[in-house]
């Protein structure tokens, strides 16, 4: 098998031609290898090799699992692989003992006879969406170096998308795994809350807005994944069970005519790129022509306050995580300045506040609910531009040097308490979220939800669009998904 045959099976294909012995997991980690060392010095998808790890894999055999002999990376967040560092794109953490343990996730990947060969790089803490971490460089899109893949999970949609492997692992705590796929013309799925676990290193990450997953090519590949990594664990203190039909099943069951509602207009009122539109117009019309029933509504929220809500998930979290480093041995002042900077904000936001906006996530949660008790699936775009040049949305330099010395001095911390950094804070909330102010609603609520790769622009890129359903309707996505597919196949489109 060459790189292109390879390039044109799906991880299902490849699992199928291992099964098969038509083709050596020798020869397709070769192939996954090869493919790295062509594209990582301008892509740069990969933070850590880990081939030593594959190759002992392969040494014990690859095992009869779902996917067994099919190259793999997971994300250097979150997925701990026992024995090997989780970066989590921070120098902070070079220093930190690696894990006892795999992630569940983790393990059920290898049960799977997955071949993990590498990590994926993520911004620091992924906490963007973007991946430009310090600690190794950032990550560039395939279909073009110039722009990013997205994030946080920008390093296992760029490794698919340039054909180092057919699928990887991702997670999302809000979008980071529907912004890359958009951004690199791939399929994405954010599964419902509980679906699967984060155990045992978490148990509900982020206060439960996280979710773990896949990046891929196809909608079986991701079906396939989900059967794989879905259900629960001991001690999930949220946990949905697997379904009696599998994923994989349910996506090739005939799909119902659907009630559709649509939406293209950012809920934080910032502007939304043309193409943008006309992607979320141009998927109506093909959803229209497939029979479903497609009208435009929008669940009642205030956006503006949803985004609220999910910055203050950075106030609880980023001090916590910089205080966890320091206790086990790391340096506060190996951090980036940005997240230094949401520490202490975070740091100077009270208890009340914080819960005060955890509170509301049940408010939109319920908004949502009655939207769905009209329409199954509610249609919008999953981002609000094509994807952006590297380097848009960075605070500016004398901002970030105000900040930093405002936060030296220990001047910001009260300034925070008094109120008065609220308004610069909205301000770089809005500058952060312009361009991705569509996915955080499905992690707030728990709900399911997919982009897809269903439009290009005019200059090439990929833009893709975005379907959420009711909690545990993640097979009714994945149908969805699959008739999708079949009308305007995306697979055989790759960057040049």
């Amino acid at each position: 098998m060459d790189f292109n045959h390879y390039r044109r099976l799906d991880a299902t294909a490849l699992a199928a031609e291992v099964a098969a012995g038509r083709v050596r997991p020798e020869a397709l980690l070769d192939l996954a290898l090869a493919r790295l060392a062509a594209v990582q010095p301008q892509l740069r998808p990969v933070c850590r090799l880990m081939e030593a790890q594959a190759r002992a894999q392969l040494a014990r055999g690859a095992g009869r699992g779902a996917l067994a002999g099919v190259p793999f990376l997971i994300k250097d967040v979150a997925q701990d692989y026992a024995g090997v560092p989780t970066g989590w794109g921070s120098r902070a953490y070079a220093h930190l003992p690696p894990p006892r343990e795999h992630a569940h996730v983790v393990r059920r990947l290898l049960d799977a006879g997955l071949l993990i060969f590498g990590k994926t790089s993520a911004p620091e803490l992924g906490l963007k969406g973007v991946t430009d971490p310090l600690a190794c460089g950032r990550s560039s899109n395939p279909w073009d170096p110039r722009r990013t893949p997205g994030g946080s999970s920008g390093g296992s949609a760029a490794a698919v998308a340039a054909g180092v492997v057919p699928m990887a692992a991702a997670n999302d705590g809000g979008g980071s795994i529907r912004i890359p796929a958009a951004c690199c013309g791939l399929v994405g799925l954010k599964p419902s809350r509980g679906l699967v676990s984060q155990g045992p290193g978490s148990g509900e990450a982020w206060f439960g807005a996280c979710s773990e997953g896949v990046i891929s090519r196809s909608v079986r590949d991701t079906a396939l994944a989900l059967d794989v990594l879905g259900g629960p664990e001991p001690g999930d203190a949220v946990a949905l069970p697997a379904p009696a039909t599998p994923f994989v099943a349910q996506m090739r069951a005939p799909l119902r005519r659907l009630r559709i509602a649509w939406c293209a207009d950012s809920p934080i009122a910032e502007p939304v790129h043309d193409e943008a539109r006309l992607a979320v117009e141009r998927s109506v019309a093909l959803l229209r022509g497939l029979g479903h029933v497609v009208e435009p509504a929008a669940p009642d929220i205030d956006g503006r306050a949803l985004a609220t809500s999910y910055l203050h998930i950075y106030f609880g979290q980023v001090p916590a995580a910089l205080s966890q480093v320091v206790a086990q041995g790391g340096r506060e002042a190996d951090f980036e300045p940005l997240t230094r900077l949401l520490a202490t904000l975070g740091r100077a936001t009270s208890a009340e506040r914080l819960t005060q906006e955890l509170l509301r996530w049940n408010d939109y949660a319920q908004a949502l609910a009655a939207l769905h008790a009209r329409y199954d699936v509610y249609l919008t775009p999953t981002l609000a531009s094509p994807p952006v040049l590297h380097g848009t949305g960075d605070p500016p330099p004398l901002q970030m040097a105000a900040f930093n010395a405002l936060r030296a001095s220990g001047l910001l911390s009260l300034l925070k308490r008094a109120g008065l950094v609220d308004g610069i804070v909205q301000r770089m909330a809005a500058d952060n979220l312009r361009h991705v102010p569509f996915t955080q609603l499905a992690n707030l609520t728990g709900t399911p939800a997919i982009s897809l790769p269903l439009h290009w622009t005019a200059d090439g890129l990929p833009l893709g669009v975005q379907f959420h359903a009711a909690p545990g309707q993640d097979g009714l996505l994945l149908q969805l998904a699959a008739e999708l597919e079949a009308a305007q196949p995306w697979f055989d489109r790759v960057p040049p």
